[in-house]
């Protein structure tokens, strides 16, 4: 997980393991940031991250074009050039370590043959009725949960023996918890609240403020979740 975003923006004038609560409706609003490494899919970049607010993608970076851009015309508008510098550095630093992770797990699984995807989805919720919070923070690999953080315990979850390793080694670092839980709870909400506040004009023009927000961790194959509804935006 990288703890974007990094710097400032212009205001302008003025599954077994998924967790899943209800959401209300109208007030309920998300900030998420899919990361995407692949490797043998034709046509499709090696590496691809992508924001959104209230499932609208307000941000994307691939591989090919190694530039991070804006979405939103709003974006456009309130974010400088030393801002989307600095986003398109953090995604170019994360696509060497994304890459770097998906030739360990296809090494370690000897799975050498056929394409394969490591994702990792992050963000936050926030209810601007009631004031509450919530964080999340999951890899996976081929379409499925790998490892999983749960906010509540502080610990991470592997669905999946293969993940045990890696559990046991983010479990005892304690510093590395803390800090995801503090940008997950604190951080990225404080950002949410920055853009629901730029592009609500906006986001009231298409009506997102007023639907429902499914909640990423109740997706069930949110791989496919990533595909169909994100990249379709792009």
């Amino acid at each position: 997980m990288t703890d974007r975003p990094s710097e400032k923006l212009h205001r302008p004038p003025l599954h077994p393991m998924k967790i899943c609560l209800p959401l209300s409706a109208a007030v309920t609003h998300s900030l998420t940031y899919f990361y995407t490494a692949s490797r043998g899919i034709p046509s499709f970049p090696e590496f691809v991250t992508v924001g959104l607010v209230d499932e609208q993608p307000i941000s994307y970076y691939d591989s090919t074009q190694r530039r991070e851009v804006p979405k939103q015309e709003w974006m456009e508008q309130t974010a400088d050039e030393e801002y989307w510098e600095k986003q398109t550095q953090i995604s170019r630093a994360t696509e060497q370590r994304f890459k770097a992770s998906i030739n360990t797990v296809i090494q370690r699984l000897n799975q050498t043959e056929g394409p394969h995807i490591v994702q990792n989805m992050y963000g936050c919720e926030w209810d601007d009725k009631t004031g509450k919070v919530n964080g999340f923070n999951q890899f996976g690999y081929n379409g499925e949960d790998d490892i999983v953080f749960n906010l509540e315990t502080e610990t991470w979850i592997a669905p999946k023996h293969q993940a045990m390793i890696t559990k046991m080694k983010w479990d005892r670092d304690e510093a590395k918890i803390q800090k995801d839980k503090m940008y997950l709870t604190g951080v990225c909400v404080d950002w949410l609240k920055k853009y629901l506040e730029f592009g609500k004009e906006s986001l009231m023009r298409t009506g997102m403020n007023v639907k429902s927000v499914i909640s990423p961790l109740c997706t069930k194959q949110w791989m496919l979740y990533f595909i169909c509804k994100v990249l379709k935006f792009t």
